[in-house]
């Protein structure tokens, strides 16, 4: 038998080892495909849907029944084929399911929604009195803030504010005012006691110091 020859055993040495190398970096497509699958929902499919917000609703493989919905004042929205639809107090992802639901019972097989949110409605708070930039302070979409976020968005304290005596005037749901008076030094130094967020209309005063 002949011994094989020096370029010969190079070539095995080397094929040999270039494929450890790429073994130890194949991965299996099942791995990928898991992943895909384990993706965590954004926090998007969280946010609850708000009068005068414009959505894109999708059928997959039923374009004939896409569409972009205003989200009226009393909180309905009308969905091609099932027709008005409640969506007061229902989050992205509850409406996703509500629709899929509706149009599975009498329409279609088995079908799949996606709901994305186009244009937000605006939810403002009113800040005035002693802070530096009174006047609206728009909360960003998908998110709260704070009584003290507010008045940062607002310049922050002047310097002759009374921040012991901070002042909340909110409407709620079945119309009546709401008047709370809070300390905003104690919210600083740590009371969790009154660290709700504020909340769409909401008026935050904040007074004069007596000096």
């Amino acid at each position: 038998m002949k011994t094989p020859s020096l370029w010969f055993r190079k070539t095995f040495l080397f094929v040999t080892a270039a494929s450890g190398l790429l073994g130890s970096f194949w991965v299996s497509p099942s791995v990928f495909a898991a992943k895909n699958e384990a993706k965590p929902e954004g926090r998007m499919a969280t946010y609850k849907l708000r009068p005068m917000d414009l959505i894109k609703i999708q059928v997959f493989q039923e374009a004939e029944l896409d569409r972009e919905l205003r989200v009226s004042q009393d909180q309905t929205i009308v969905v091609p084929l099932i027709g008005v639809v409640n969506v007061k107090d229902r989050s992205i992802r509850e409406t996703e399911l509500l629709i899929t639901e509706l149009y599975q019972r009498d329409y279609l097989v088995n079908p799949q929604i996606n709901i994305t949110v186009i244009d937000y409605s605006q939810r403002t708070i009113n800040v005035l009195g002693a802070v530096n930039a009174p006047g609206s302070v728009l909360i960003p979409p998908e998110k709260t803030i704070t009584l003290l976020d507010a008045i940062a968005r607002s310049g922050g304290f002047s310097r002759l504010a009374n921040r012991n005596k901070v002042s909340l005037t909110r409407t709620k749901a079945d119309g009546q005012t709401a008047n709370y008076v809070i300390d905003a030094d104690q919210l600083v130094s740590g009371d969790t006691n009154n660290r709700s967020p504020v909340q769409d209309g909401d008026v935050i005063f904040v007074p004069e110091r007596i000096l």
